[in-house]
C-alpha cells in the first residue's frame, strides 16, 4: 500500500448514499476504504478496531448519531479525524460539532469532489466548513457570546464608563450626584458581575466582552 494513502471509514444509514459516498472515495487514489457502517453503533466499533485516518459520518444515524460517535473518538483518545454530513444545517449543530472536535461539516447535498476535498483536508489536520455552515457558526458564536455577557443596568454602564476614564469613587459620585456610598455600591454590583474584583480587572474584562464600545 502506498504510504501516501488515507484510511477512510464511511457510516450512513441510508444505502444508495453510503454507496455514492464509497464510489467517491474509492476513486480517488489518495484514499483506502477500510470500512462501512449503517449505524453509530457499528461505526464507532470500527473506528476502535481499524482506527482509519479519517471517518466520514452522517449527523443523524440510528443508534448513536455522528455527534455521539464524535465525543466517544475524543473521549477515548482515538487518532481519527471527523467529517459531518448532515441534510440540515443549524446554527446549534454546526457549534457544536466544531465545539467538540469535527473537521468539518458539510451538507448532504454538497458535490462528491467537496466531500471528499473536506476529507483529504482532514487527514491533514484542517478543518473545512460549508459556506452555509460558516454563516451559522458565526451566528451561534455571537448569540453565545451575547448570551455569555453579564447584564448591566444603565447606571452600571455608567459608573463602568467613568471607571474607564480614571475616575476615582468620589469623582463618579460628584458627576452623577450620588453619595461615595452608591457608587461603591454600584461597583460591587459591577465586580460581582464581571466576576473581577478590582477596578484594573473590571475595566478590562468589560473591554474584552464589548461593553466598553
Amino acid at each position: 500500500m502506498n504510504d501516501a494513502r488515507r484510511t477512510v471509514l464511511i457510516a450512513d444509514d441510508h444505502p444508495i448514499y453510503r454507496e455514492g459516498l464509497t464510489r467517491a472515495v474509492t476513486q480517488r487514489p489518495e484514499f483506502e476504504l477500510v470500512g462501512e457502517a449503517e449505524d453509530g453503533r457499528a461505526a464507532l466499533e470500527q473506528i476502535r478496531a481499524l482506527r482509519p485516518n479519517v471517518a466520514l459520518l452522517d449527523f443523524k444515524m440510528p443508534g448513536l448519531d455522528g455527534l455521539q460517535v464524535l465525543n466517544a473518538i475524543q473521549r477515548d483518545g482515538l487518532p481519527t479525524a471527523v467529517v459531518l454530513l448532515s441534510a440540515h444545517t443549524t446554527p446549534e449543530a454546526v457549534y457544536e460539532c466544531i465545539a467538540q472536535g469535527a473537521a468539518a461539516f458539510l451538507s448532504k447535498q454538497a458535490d462528491r469532489d467537496e466531500i471528499c476535498d473536506a476529507v483529504a483536508a482532514a487527514a491533514r489536520g484542517e478543518v473545512r466548513l460549508a459556506p452555509e455552515a460558516q454563516g451559522h457558526l458565526v451566528r451561534e458564536v455571537r448569540l453565545r457570546a451575547a448570551a455569555r455577557a453579564p447584564h448591566l443596568t444603565a447606571r452600571e454602564r455608567e459608573v463602568l464608563m467613568m471607571l474607564a476614564d480614571g475616575l476615582s469613587a468620589p469623582d463618579i459620585a460628584e458627576r452623577l450626584t450620588l453619595s461615595t456610598a452608591t457608587v461603591k455600591s454600584h461597583l460591587k454590583s459591577l465586580y460581582s458581575k464581571l466576576e473581577v474584583s478590582d477596578r484594573a480587572a473590571a475595566v478590562a474584562a468589560a473591554m474584552r466582552q464589548g461593553l466598553l464600545e
